[in-house]
């Protein structure tokens, strides 16, 4: 007997966890009230940290800020003055140079593209050809403030941040645009302000990313190259390009956690986003931690409590007890580990009930293993007359055909004699098998085989066979129906067995199994140069659909190439349904 799995079931169904969690929701209460009374001291926490965060992120970026805005504003009070200028290139040229003089290295480069493409106004006054600018083009499309990223910058000769701005006239037709280039080496260069202040600071410096509208990136303390990596990697930061300053802890692109906090430069054209890991904002984030921590703390305690307590007064008994049960159902009956001194009187009581079950199960089972021995030896006996009977019947009828002369008679009763012998070897089968529920077919089929072809042949009359019998069990119920139709196809396939050119008749016998549920019986000879023995009467033709009936089979017979081929298919009956029929009716099978 296979040793029944151990039930492991979901977590929750078991009893220490379950013990626990009632514990755990008693201890909800004190949870919830301590909870209460630290919801105000969270909010504040929060509110304080929120606003630290932010007005780091301000003081950091005021630098950049400053620069920022007061390249848009210069860049607007160009454009609004550029109908006023000298019209020469040289002259408007020089007012350029005065604006980047005056701006103390903080541009590197001014200048004014028409709508021609022919830059010539310039700080730089040398003749620019602006026709196929992208920048150019775009800003002609659609004239409106922009900033824009060179990374090299045609005029500058380096990496540059470019505020434009669309000129239009007296009477309000645009003319061109406006554009002064910050380099990326000013903006880095200058440091954040409060580098040296502030607990956020201390261990990473604020990384400080300023973006567009459209979410390029424009400037960063860490570089263009390395920005990509610094910002949230679930937001884009068109979607953080909004006039409202906020913060939040996200995942960054290189997998790191931070805290970011954003707010806008310019509105609604340039925003400032800054971040530092989440080890640098410990300080004001513990807060947000601290006030559930006790709650928490309290709780797995109880738990651990519990859980310990429940395994020493529970547990660890109901796991002896289901070991010695699993045992006992296994087959082994040596009732060990039932005797538990210090466990509660109720699970006591549930011990000593399993062992007053045990010993009336083992009494019973002794005695039913002696009824079933005392039948099963009965059984045997009864398949072992009948057997005797039947060959005994069957040599009275050989001992009649002897003195029988009439041709017809001797073939009546050999085709009987046939029947009533392999009904003899069926019942030999049933009482010399190791079970009375099943029989094995191959070696069934192969006696029956064998008795009616040493029956049939003789010095003038021998058969070519070949056969092939798999490996099946059958029910007696179908084995006396199965061996009966094989006597009559194998009685009807030697009566009309032909030598087909070969000058030795040929059978063929197999029985195979179909998938699971099916099996094939086969028989076919051969039929050429046909000699019939005999008359034919129909009867073997009758019998054999009233044998295809009792094992609910579908018969089937071809004739090819001189081959007669006979083909039943049965469905094979469950052993189990077999054992029950014994029970039920033990001389069913006779």
């Amino acid at each position: 007997m296979t040793q029944p799995a151990v039930r492991q079931g979901p977590l929750w169904q078991r009893l220490g966890v379950r013990i626990a969690f009632a514990l755990a929701i008693c201890l909800l209460p004190l949870g919830v009230i301590s909870g209460l009374q630290s919801r105000s001291l969270l909010d504040e926490a929060r509110a304080r940290s929120e606003s630290a965060l932010l007005g780091e992120t301000l003081i950091a970026a005021a630098p950049e800020s400053t620069l920022m805005r007061a390249a848009r504003v210069t860049v607007t009070a160009l454009a609004a003055t550029m109908t006023a200028l000298p019209a020469t290139p040289a002259e408007c040229s020089a007012v350029m140079r005065r604006v980047v003089e005056l701006a103390d290295g903080a541009y590197s480069f001014v200048v004014f593209v028409p709508v021609s493409g022919d830059a010539r106004c310039n700080s730089k006054d040398e003749p620019l050809d602006l026709t196929a600018s992208a920048r150019a083009l775009q800003m002609h499309a659609d004239p409106k403030p922009d900033v824009v990223v060179f990374r090299e910058a045609v005029a500058s000769g380096t990496s540059v941040l470019a505020f434009g701005h669309p000129v239009f006239d007296e009477n309000s037709n645009y003319i061109g645009y406006v554009s002064i280039s910050i380099p990326h080496s000013v903006l880095e260069a200058r440091e954040p302000a409060g580098a040296e202040r502030g607990y956020l600071n201390r261990l990473e410096p604020i990384a400080l990313i300023t973006f567009d509208v459209e979410g390029n990136i424009l400037t960063s303390t860490l570089g263009l190259d390395e920005a990509p990596d610094r910002i949230p990697g679930d937001q884009s930061l068109v979607s953080l390009a909004q006039n409202n300053a906020r913060t939040f802890i996200a995942t960054a692109v290189n997998g790191n956690e931070r805290v970011y906090a954003v707010f806008p430069l310019i509105d609604g054209q340039v925003f400032a986003i800054g971040s530092w890991p989440i080890v640098v904002a410990a300080g004001p984030l513990s807060l947000w931690v601290s006030p559930y921590l006790m709650p928490a703390l309290m709780w797995l305690a109880s738990l651990l409590v519990a859980i310990l307590a429940t395994e020493r007064l529970v547990t660890r008994h109901i796991r002896s007890l289901r070991r010695s049960i699993t045992a006992f159902t296994s087959g082994n009956h040596r009732m060990d580990g039932l005797d538990l001194p210090d466990a509660a009187i109720e699970i006591r009581d549930v011990a000593e009930a399993f062992q007053r079950m045990t010993d009336t199960i083992l009494h019973d089972e002794a005695e039913l293993e002696n009824m079933v021995h005392q039948r099963e030896v009965l059984l045997r006996e009864v398949h072992h007359r009948v057997k005797n009977n039947l060959q005994l019947i069957a040599s009275i009828m050989n001992m009649q055909m002897r003195q029988s002369h009439s041709v017809e008679a001797k073939i009546l009763m050999k085709g009987l004699q046939e029947r009533v012998m392999s009904l003899a070897t069926i019942h030999r089968g049933l009482y010399q098998t190791s079970g009375l529920a099943d029989v094995r077919a191959d070696e069934l089929l192969s006696d029956i085989l064998r008795q009616i072809l040493k029956m049939a042949t003789g010095p003038g009359r021998r058969f070519e066979v070949v056969t092939h019998f798999d490996d099946l069990r059958l029910t007696p119920d179908q084995a006396v129906p199965l061996s009966l139709l094989l006597t009559e196809a194998l009685t009807n396939a030697i009566k009309y067995a032909g030598t087909n050119g070969t000058g030795v008749p040929r059978l063929e016998v197999s029985l195979r199994r179909e998938g699971e549920t099916e099996a094939v019986l086969i028989v076919s000879n051969s039929t050429g140069n046909l000699i019939v023995l005999g008359e034919s009467t129909g009867l073997g033709s009758q019998l054999l659909m009233a044998f295809g009936q009792q094992l609910a089979a579908h018969i089937d017979t071809t004739t090819a190439e001189d081959v007669y081929t006979l083909r039943v298919q049965f469905p094979i009956r469950g052993l189990t349904d077999a054992e029950a029929g014994i029970v039920e009716d033990p001389d069913a099978a006779q």
